[in-house]
């Protein structure tokens, strides 16, 4: 049986630390503290949580964490209403470059995208 939470399921062989970051918004220090918190052991694989251990873990993410589609949505409204004021990285969102400052020269091909060759002028 899949250990479901917020509509992520849970590798059941990691070991709990590890496993909520498979949870989009959690990484490795809030799933430490996320343990701490529920009382669960760092080094227990998920298979091994019982219910009650389960429960408290579940009710800690949705009570205290922003995550899956409420994070995800809260991130593109953040980006949008950027582009809307018309701020430095707002236009770079806008066309496509790189927002934080990386140089455009020889590299940002994953914002660029594939290279769009222009031909010389004849002499």
């Amino acid at each position: 049986m899949a250990i479901r939470i917020s509509g992520v399921d849970l590798p059941e062989n990691k070991r709990g630390e590890i496993a909520l970051t498979y949870i989009f918004g959690i990484g490795r220090s809030s799933a430490k503290v996320i343990l701490d918190k529920a009382g669960v052991n760092r080094d227990l694989k998920v298979k091994e949580w019982n219910d009650e251990q389960l429960s408290n873990v579940r009710g800690i993410i949705t009570e205290e964490c922003k995550v899956e589609g409420e994070l995800r949505s809260e991130i593109q409204l953040n980006i949008k209403r950027l582009m809307d004021i018309g701020c430095y990285r707002g236009v770079r969102h806008r066309v496509g470059l790189p927002v934080r400052g990386q140089s455009t020269k020889n590299n940002a091909r994953t914002r660029k995208g594939k290279r769009k060759t222009v031909a010389n002028k004849k002499k």
